[in-house]
């Protein structure tokens, strides 16, 4: 089976000492050696702020994978040194170059549309050619329909949320295409696949095509809470790392 986990507001809580309990790992652990699971980290953050993020919450051992910014696969060497998937990385990267070249002005008029309305920060950098910063979650709720407008006869823009912050992308890669390229990798189908997340950018992770068991915990949002409930997923009561075991008993029993 392929386990596949949200870091931020999933597994990591802040203000938590560690910031993913130890009884995550344990179970982790007999997963791995009872059933040959594979666990991966499916996240937002840069590689490096994986790395960093796994220090501060005290893992014991390396995930089997980690997806990171939503999309780039990587899988450790036995020296523990993280290596990119490289024919799945190379054509993501590929096909979002050509992506935002060809939509550069829309892109640009988007910017132009949510800055003058929201005040919201538009974002640029290596490896992230679009993305914007809201001032508020309030002010999302503006952005996210007239995105939906402008981008509507441009089925191949795609984008990701996570509460304040949107990224756009290549709609072909997110977090749900990535765990199922993951599962190919290792020979799996979607219903061998878990997957757990709490917010908008889980969305994609969490449906039946890649992953045949969804959960999320008490603390995901009210339209991630709807979307797992109405494809049978499991909602759990603990939230962050407690709800992740708690979903991970409920499917199997450890």
């Amino acid at each position: 089976m392929v386990l596949s986990f949200d870091f931020d507001g999933t597994l990591h809580e802040p203000s938590a000492v560690p910031t993913v309990p130890v009884r995550f790992f344990e179970t982790i652990r007999r997963l791995r050696e009872e059933h040959g699971a594979v666990w991966g980290i499916n996240t937002g953050r840069s590689m490096p702020y994986v790395v960093e993020g796994l220090v501060e919450a005290r893992s014991p051992f390396l995930p089997d994978w980690v997806v990171a910014r939503e999309r780039e696969i990587y899988f450790p060497n036995k020296f523990g040194r993280w290596l990119p998937h490289a024919a799945w990385n190379k054509r993501c990267g590929k096909d979002i170059h050509s992506l935002f070249k060809k939509h550069r002005k829309l892109l640009q008029r988007i910017r132009k549309e949510v800055l003058e309305h929201t005040g919201a920060e538009w974002l640029e950098m290596e490896g992230e050619p679009a993305g914007l910063v809201a001032r508020r979650e309030e002010d999302m709720e503006w952005i996210m329909p007239k995105v939906l407008e402008l981008t509507a006869d441009t089925p191949d823009l795609g984008w990701q949320r996570n509460s304040i912050w949107l990224r756009f992308g290549h709609r072909n890669y997110q977090k749900g295409s990535s765990l199922s390229e993951v599962a190919r990798h290792y020979g799996l189908p979607a219903d061998k696949c878990f997957a757990i997340g709490d917010s908008h950018n889980d969305l994609e992770m969490l449906d039946p095509k890649h992953a045949g068991m969804i959960a999320c915990p008490a603390n995901a949002v009210e339209e991630v809470r709807r979307h797992v409930l109405g494809h049978g997923g499991y909602l759990c009561l603990a939230g962050h790392g407690d709800g992740a075991v708690e979903a991970l008993k409920r499917f199997f029993g450890t």
